[in-house]
């Protein structure tokens, strides 16, 4: 599992839009143990309207930080439209429109902040 000897808070999740198919994930990570420590921080998805059966959760993206005892970041990840895509019923790899779930945590099973945007539709 790659247990670590401190212990880490996530917090203060924001999702901005930057484009169609571009959205900006922002949240705050604190070490709050006494020690040094890495965690690897992991993003998934879930595609709430699918027009084809998706996952429950799926890894997006992920990053190992170091921080110091006490130390405090704030994280970004990029979320690009071959993030958001999926493999249509004809073969063709498609972003739906509709509703997003983003789910950041330690591990798939320890999600520790949620939220939602909005793929609009091309109409």
């Amino acid at each position: 599992y790659g247990k670590s000897y401190t212990t880490f808070a996530y917090s203060d999740l924001r999702i901005e839009t930057k484009g169609k198919t571009e959205f900006d994930l922002r949240f705050r990570l604190k070490n709050t143990g006494g020690r040094e420590g890495e965690e690897v921080v992991q993003l998934y998805l879930r595609d709430e309207v699918a027009s084809v059966v998706q996952p429950l959760k799926q890894l997006k993206q992920f990053r190992k930080v170091k921080l110091k005892a006490g130390e405090e970041q704030e994280l970004l990840f990029r979320l690009t439209a071959s993030d958001l895509e999926i493999v249509s019923k004809k073969m063709n790899r498609i972003v739906d429109p509709g509703e997003f779930r983003a789910m950041v945590g330690a591990s798939s099973a320890d999600i520790r902040l949620e939220g939602k945007f909005v793929v609009p539709s091309s109409e």
